[in-house]
């Protein structure tokens, strides 16, 4: 990968412009700016990951639901907007796009 993809890609930046929940050597998890849910980040700029990382992905993802938020839901990995670097949504099953999701009382 060029250095200019690396800094024209808004996903390699990570600037903090939301909440991030967790964060490692592998990726990065915070809330969407677009659509209010949490996301996962690989931190390589590349659209396809193994399974087995997305495995690993999709996993640490669950767990920040689980810890922050209360509701229901998928991963959705269609890069829509920015297809060239993985990322993926944690969605709730009941709807709520574009609106924030239930959080967990802490």
């Amino acid at each position: 990968m060029s250095k200019n993809a690396r800094m024209t890609c808004e996903l390699c930046e990570a600037s903090r412009l939301t909440e991030w929940f967790y964060e490692d050597d592998e990726c990065w998890i915070a809330e969407c700016e677009v659509c209010y849910v949490p996301m996962v980040v690989w931190k390589i700029h590349d659209p396809s990951p193994s399974s087995d990382i997305k495995d690993q992905l999709h996993a640490k993802l669950a767990a920040v639901v689980e810890e922050y938020f209360d509701y229901e839901h998928y991963v959705d990995d269609n890069m829509r907007q920015i297809p060239e670097h993985y990322h993926a949504h944690a969605r709730s099953r009941k709807g709520w796009f574009g609106q924030p999701v239930p959080r967990r009382n802490r």
